[in-house]
Parts: structure tokens; sequence; C-alpha cells
């Protein structure tokens, strides 16, 4: 924990430059007829869709600013924005602004609330028929 609190500002840049070598990857590159991005074990396995199947599709159709037809790849992503987003405000606020915020997502409520938010997506996806199966890739 020592080495992480003292090279914190290192990591976040790593990070940081990751996270905008993946964005570009997905910006230039179309994984819907790409052969380097891979493909959903579950779905290969079991022909089930799972929480995160046309996630890769969707980030890259919402980069082209196409954000409909990105969320009807995966819904979840719109939400998936938004937690992101809120860790970010509190990332941002607490080590930048040194407030105090407490991060509502750090409770045992609101993990349950995720879960089965991302189970009852998994599960409605896969039903076969209207409306469920708009919620397919």
């Amino acid at each position: 924990m020592k080495l992480v609190s003292k090279h914190k500002k290192l990591l976040f840049f790593l990070a940081l430059l990751a996270g905008i070598g993946v964005i570009t990857l997905f910006y230039f590159w179309n994984p819907a007829n790409n052969i380097i991005f891979p493909k959903c074990l579950f779905y290969s396995a079991t022909n089930l869709y799972c929480p995160g199947c046309g996630s890769q599709r969707a980030i890259h159709q919402i980069l082209h600013g196409q954000i409909m037809a990105g969320l009807k790849y995966n819904y979840l992503i719109g939400f998936l924005v938004l937690v992101l987003g809120y860790q970010l405000y509190v990332y941002i606020s607490q080590e930048q602004f040194n407030k105090n915020t407490k991060n509502i997502l750090h409770k045992p409520m609101a993990t349950k609330f995720i879960l089965i938010l991302v189970i009852f997506f998994w599960i409605l996806r896969n039903i076969p028929f209207y409306p469920f199966n708009t919620l397919a890739p």
C-alpha cells in the first residue's frame, strides 16, 4: 500500500495513458469487423449474451457520435458512463481539491443494486421475444 501512495501520480498518469490508448484503438478500428478485438467467450460457449456483449461495438459507435446506435448494442454502457463519471468526480474532489467526498458507490446497498441491475439485464436480454429481444446486441 505504501508503494501505491508513493507513486500515485505516476500510476494515475500511466492509467490515463492506457485509457487514451484504448479509446484511440476503439475509435480507429471497428470491433464489428476487426480480428484484433476478442470475441465473447460466454457467447461462444453458450450462445447466450452476457451483460457485456456488444460493449466494444457500443464504444466504437459512441466515440463516433452515434450515441443511440451505441446504446442499442449495450444499454448498460450508459449506466457505466454514469458510474465512471461519478467515480472520477469523487477522485478529483478528494485528490485535487482535498474535499472529504463520501463515495456512495462504496456502500453495500449500492453494490447490491448494481449487481441486481446487471443480473436482470443479463436475463432479460436473452429472452427471445419482443420487447426483450431489443436488449440483445
